[in-house]
């Protein structure tokens, strides 16, 4: 019996079972007046998007989680690695914003995405709350076959 498992095939079981855990936590999250938070979350997203199309790291940076900035130099050097390691988030050139799911301290929002070359992906987006707003505590990609 062959229990060789391919890092794409692990990947690929890693990101269902966190979506799964995150579908079973429980209702949409809402603001204090019962409207979805969706645009305000899509506003971040979209706003990190726009401003990595104008190279401008300092302001993708920006809606990063304290997390996320404190394991960074600079903005540049944040910039350079979703450059070299998100190229299909740095260079979207389709974003279609799909479900969230709320979880316990944060928010999953799905996005998906089409690359320079065609390619379609779904992006995980970890939002988390600071300062009454929200800024994006991760991302993880998973390939999408076929179209959006």
């Amino acid at each position: 019996m062959n229990l060789n498992v391919s890092v794409g095939h692990r990947l690929t079981v890693y990101v269902w079972l966190v979506v799964l855990m995150v579908l079973a936590s429980g209702p949409v999250a809402v603001r204090a007046d019962g409207a979805p938070e969706q645009d305000s979350l899509e506003r971040v997203i979209r706003a990190q998007l726009q401003a990595f199309s104008r190279d401008d790291d300092e302001e993708a940076f920006s809606f990063a989680s304290p997390a996320i900035q404190r394991g960074f130099s600079s903005p540049r050097a944040f910039g350079d690695m979703v450059r070299e390691r998100y190229p299909e988030v740095y260079n979207a050139t389709t974003v279609r914003f799909r479900e969230q799911v709320p979880h316990p301290g944060f928010v999953v929002q799905r996005v998906q995405l089409r690359d320079p070359n065609g390619l379609y992906w779904d992006a995980y987006y970890r939002m988390e709350r600071r300062d009454g707003g929200w800024c994006i505590g991760g991302v993880v990609l998973e390939r999408v076959a076929g179209g959006i």
